[in-house]
């Protein structure tokens, strides 16, 4: 209920305010479980796509969002929680490992989930290599993965800005990659590197972004 109101209210003041350009929203299950995987370029991301698509999506989304202090800490824990967003420690292998357990179980009940797997945001623009959590949560639960490409999210609200601009905004959802062919593989290191290099492919041809095989290190704690 909470999040069907605050998805409305959020959506009616994206739509107006930002009218992002949505492609391939027909690519997205009616139902049954699915991954959206996508880039990640600004805190913006976690808001905008969620909004756009029909179904309630779950994220992970950095524990520091759901403990911050007073008014602003308060309404932030408000709204991650209302929108589905699951908090995980980065930098932290149990938590990220508990919470890749969350993802399956939304996975298992029928829902979506959305990751970034690069992990972090990209500070250069880049799309940065993929950490194989996308491929093991693929394989282990056998829903398909979406590519998402999402672009122009940086110049709206780049990093260190804390109000968004009004800049255009394009959320492109590729076609369902199916890797079932892979059942009872999600141990292998190898094969997991290969879906996820897949995946980061896709993603990179709907962004547009410049590919580097290295991975995007999280920014170093205050």
């Amino acid at each position: 209920m909470l999040y069907r109101l605050l998805k409305r209210l959020l959506g009616r003041l994206v739509r107006l305010v930002w009218r992002p350009t949505v492609l391939g929203l027909e690519n997205l299950p009616k139902d049954g479980p699915f991954i959206l995987a996508a880039n990640h370029l600004s805190f913006a991301d976690s808001l905008m796509l969620p909004l756009v698509v029909p179904r309630q999506v779950a994220f992970l989304a950095k524990a520091e969002y759901f403990t911050g202090k007073g008014l602003k800490g308060a309404l932030m824990r408000w709204v991650f929680t209302a929108l589905g967003q699951i908090p995980v420690e980065r930098g932290k292998g149990r938590a990220a490992g508990q919470a890749l357990d969350t993802a399956l179980e939304v996975l298992q009940a029928g829902g979506a989930f959305g990751i970034y797997p690069e992990g972090t945001r990209s500070r250069d623009g880049q799309l940065h290599r993929g950490h194989v959590g996308v491929a093991r949560l693929a394989l282990t639960s056998g829903a398909p993965v979406i590519p998402v490409g999402l672009i122009g999210t940086d110049r709206l609200q780049p990093l260190g800005k804390k109000i968004p601009r009004i800049r255009p905004v394009t959320i492109h959802f590729g076609t369902p990659l199916d890797f079932t062919r892979y059942d009872g593989m999600n141990e292998s290191l190898p094969i997991l590197r290969s879906v996820t290099d897949e995946i980061m492919y896709q993603i990179m041809e709907l962004s547009g972004q410049e590919y580097v095989d290295r991975y995007e290190k999280p920014p170093a704690a205050a």
